[in-house]
């Protein structure tokens, strides 16, 4: 049996497909396997499929679309069964250097956890983490799931530059900024 979806609509040019609001592979999974079913279905009008972490939003022409053939596709897709789905992609592995300059928060992250720094490395760099979306900036995959112990959550004050290489967590996701965003409020380990 298949979680609750709703389809809401975003405009005149655009529904969304949401899932249950929560940072899950389980979920995530289904949004993307409904993102990539409705791109084979090549549906006239269709211009984008974007999937996020819990939800799929789709662009069409409603000029051209059959609007009725899409939402039952819809439908179709975010029922169907995706246990048997499997993780597709590449497995990359990731160089970090933690703490000094290129780890400022690692001290404060460290306190936080109430661990030994060594620890808290050992915890961030031990998981094999799940890309839930790429967003915020272009490039910038949200990643997930941190150890509990060591999700600390988002800075109160932003950081008015990241650099570029940098890997930051902010609850209970981690990420790499691929630019220098101004304004990001994770730490930086």
């Amino acid at each position: 049996m298949s979680e609750p979806f709703s389809i809401v609509a975003a405009g005149d040019s655009a529904v969304v497909v949401r899932f249950d609001e929560r940072v899950d592979p389980v979920v995530n999974t289904r949004a993307v396997s409904l993102a990539a079913g409705l791109a084979a279905e090549q549906l006239g009008g269709v211009r984008d499929v974007v999937p996020a972490f819990c939800s799929v939003t789709v662009y069409f022409d409603p000029l051209t679309t059959d609007a009725s053939r899409l939402m039952d596709c819809l439908q179709r897709l975010a029922t169907e069964d995706v246990s048997a789905a499997s993780a597709t992609g590449a497995l990359i592995d990731i160089p970090v250097c933690y703490g000094g300059d290129l780890g400022p928060d690692l001290l404060a992250l460290a306190a936080f956890a109430r661990l030994p720094e060594l620890e808290v490395v050992q915890l961030h760099a031990a998981v094999t983490y799940h890309v839930f979306m790429i967003g915020f900036t272009p490039g910038f995959p949200y990643l997930g799931i941190v150890d509990d112990r060591i999700a600390m959550p988002r800075r109160q004050t932003p950081r008015t530059r990241v650099p570029a290489g940098s890997v930051g967590i902010a609850g209970r996701q981690t990420g790499i900024y691929p630019t220098d965003p101004a304004g990001t409020r994770v730490r930086g380990v």
